[in-house]
């Protein structure tokens, strides 16, 4: 470091200046010289030295005052001051050289060793002073750019000896008014958490630290959380001086915090639901059953109710489990609608179709209003045919027997739709209103019903009318009251071709008897499946796995064969493609059926060569329509 370093020596004695510049040479300092005070003040100014060694007796400017310039100088007053001296040696001299912002004051004789020990120790002092006031910047800049509060106080008497510039955005409070009441942060901590951190805060001396998390009022009444750690600093003794304070805002972690627990929440009332409603159609499904296993063979009536309660019962399941898909889809972002232009007449009808037999079951009076009109709007005919459909079905399902529903279409400025389902039901409270379309949100149920529903549907629908530009809303005059949902849809000028909304319709026939292998491992649907198209008129082989289903394949060379695609030996996309690899089997038709009914899993299949896509549990309609295509 010496080379580097630039020491000025300053005295008007050419002998005495040529042996301080010696001994300072040899120590591998660099040095220059000046044998007045004026030279010396022009020099510190241009040289820029980091010591000057100073001789009290100048011939111009005494040496004392030259320091209290060099010291007064904001350019120069960091620049080290030895004073040295062979006449002025006495105790008063020194300290009046001391005081005169001297770092340090040697009389003469000076030993050469002497000489270049002080210069080193006020050089070491420098660079101490120097790494200090550079960590004390860096610690400034650190605390005044970062968002979390830092403190200093001191032991003693508990004053405030900073505070960064966060404090004002986190306490929404002025930190000028700390200068006067150190305690003014206190006034905003939410009084029901203030009396436990004051009690923290008073024994932080005799406990050494704490780390607390509390409420603090903003000046418009939101409350801020924050995270306040405090804790006693001890100096180079080991001996504690100061409490140090950093609070940080943790808002954003508390608010997620209470969304997690209502999402667990939420989970588990789901999953409680789920459950229900899982039991409550098995419930009657095996009752039915055992109806059937019971009944003689001329007990057709039993037989025929049986039949049509399993039938519903199933039904009902496939909703709930359609619905559940359909969420999943939407949260993936999987759920893709095939737009066109679409007639809302049959849009309307296909809903009060499928809301038909919940709606004659508990003898709803059904009322629907329309223009004459038609109307078109862009859309996925079937998505909208279900959102419409739910409406009336949670209309019916929540309005107690003999109710009164009602379907009205009304154009709103040329521009809008506004499709609304009305009941008399048990209506919505104020404080459901708002979350009604949450995912999982129930409300009250009809005095007849117990609670039902998987809290889904609501949410489905909002997501699927908002994915076609319009809105779900919903009002209701409170409970008992009844409640009105309202979707609203952008209307489009008519096309020149109408596109035809799927609509419900008669079962198709069976038509002429195939020759079917039925692939499925799991033996109870098989033979239920096989004993359904047996009764439907066709000849049916069984296999349970894939080497099996290949070597009956190659030897009957069936019309039709209808494989699951979880097989124990290999998949039944795999299964496909080696059926399709054998000549003889070019014209048998292939019909996946399994429970996956994803666009990717519709594609995985026709990729393998089937040609139609079953999902369990399937509709007679579409079996048959699989059975019967050419």
């Amino acid at each position: 470091m010496n080379q580097d370093t630039l020491i000025l020596n300053v005295d008007d004695n050419d002998g005495a200046r040529y042996v301080k510049t010696r001994i300072l040479l040899n120590a591998g300092f660099r040095v220059e010289e000046a044998a007045n005070g004026t030279d010396a003040l022009l020099m510190v100014t241009r040289v820029e030295p980091a010591l000057v060694l100073l001789d009290v007796k100048l011939p111009d400017i005494n040496g004392i005052e030259v320091c209290r310039r060099i010291k007064g100088n904001p350019a120069t007053c960091d620049v080290l001051v030895l004073q040295t001296s062979a006449a002025l040696t006495g105790r008063d001299d020194k300290i009046r050289g001391l005081e005169g912002g001297a770092d340090n004051y040697l009389a003469a004789p000076i030993e050469a060793d002497e000489l270049v020990a002080n210069v080193r120790a006020l050089l070491r002092l420098q660079q101490t002073r120097a790494d200090l006031k550079n960590s004390e910047e860096r610690f400034r800049q650190l605390a005044e750019n970062i968002d979390d509060v830092f403190w200093m106080f001191s032991l003693t008497d508990g004053a405030l000896l900073y505070v960064s510039a966060a404090y004002d955005a986190m306490w929404g409070r002025d930190s000028a008014r700390l200068a006067e009441a150190p305690g003014d942060w206190t006034a905003s901590v939410h009084a029901d958490d203030r009396a436990a951190l004051l009690q923290r805060w008073e024994g932080l001396r005799e406990h050494g630290a704490y780390d607390e998390e509390y409420r603090v009022a903003q000046p418009d009444g939101a409350m801020r959380w924050v995270r306040d750690r405090a804790f006693v600093v001890k100096d180079a003794m080991d001996q504690p001086y100061r409490i140090a304070r950093i609070t940080s805002d943790i808002s954003g972690r508390k608010a997620m915090e209470s969304r997690l627990r209502a999402a667990d929440e939420n989970k588990n009332d789901f999953l409680a639901t789920l459950a229900h409603e899982l039991r409550n159609p098995l419930s009657p499904i095996r009752t039915a059953v055992e109806l059937l296993g019971r009944a003689g063979p001329d007990a057709v009536s039993v037989q025929f109710k049986a039949r049509a309660v399993i039938t519903r019962q199933v039904d009902h399941l496939t909703r709930l489990v359609d619905d559940l898909l359909d969420v999943a889809r939407i949260s993936e972002g999987k759920l893709t609608l095939r737009q066109e232009a679409v007639e809302l007449d049959g849009v309307l009808k296909a809903a009060l179709e499928t809301a038909a037999p919940v709606l004659q079951a508990r003898h709803h009076q059904i009322q629907v209003t329309a223009p004459a009109q038609p109307l078109w709007v862009w859309g996925d005919a079937v998505r909208l045919a279900q959102s419409i459909g739910n409406l009336l079905h949670n209309a019916a399902k929540f309005t107690s027997p003999n109710g009164a529903v009602r379907l009205v279409v009304e154009v709103v400025s040329n521009a809008m739709v506004h499709i609304t389902v009305h009941d008399n039901g048990i209506g919505i409270s104020a404080e459901n209103l708002p979350r009604i379309f949450d995912m999982f949100a129930q409300g009250a149920f009809a005095p007849d019903r117990a609670h039902d529903g998987l809290g889904i549907g609501l949410s489905l629908v909002s997501t699927l009318v908002t994915m076609h530009g319009g809105r779900l809303t919903a009002s209701s005059a409170g409970i008992g009251l009844g409640s009105a949902f309202t979707i609203a849809l952008p209307l489009m000028p008519a096309p020149a071709e109408a596109t035809p909304v799927p609509r419900a319709g008669g079962l198709p026939g069976a038509g002429s008897a195939l020759s079917i292998l039925l692939v499925d491992d799991n033996v109870d649907s098989a033979e239920m499946m096989r004993d359904l198209l047996v009764a439907l008129g066709h000849t049916v082989e069984l296999a349970h796995d894939g080497a099996s289903a290949l070597a009956l394949a190659a030897l009957r060379t069936p019309d039709v064969m209808i494989l699951d695609i979880g097989l124990p030996d290999m998949d039944g996309a795999e299964l496909a493609r080696s059926l399709r690899a054998l000549p003889a089997l070019a014209h048998t038709r292939l019909v996946a059926h399994t429970g996956y009914g994803a666009p990717h899993d519709r594609e995985k299949t026709s990729d393998a060569g089937f040609d139609f896509h079953l999902v369990k549990p399937v509709a007679m309609a579409d079996l048959q329509a699989a059975l019967r295509a050419t």
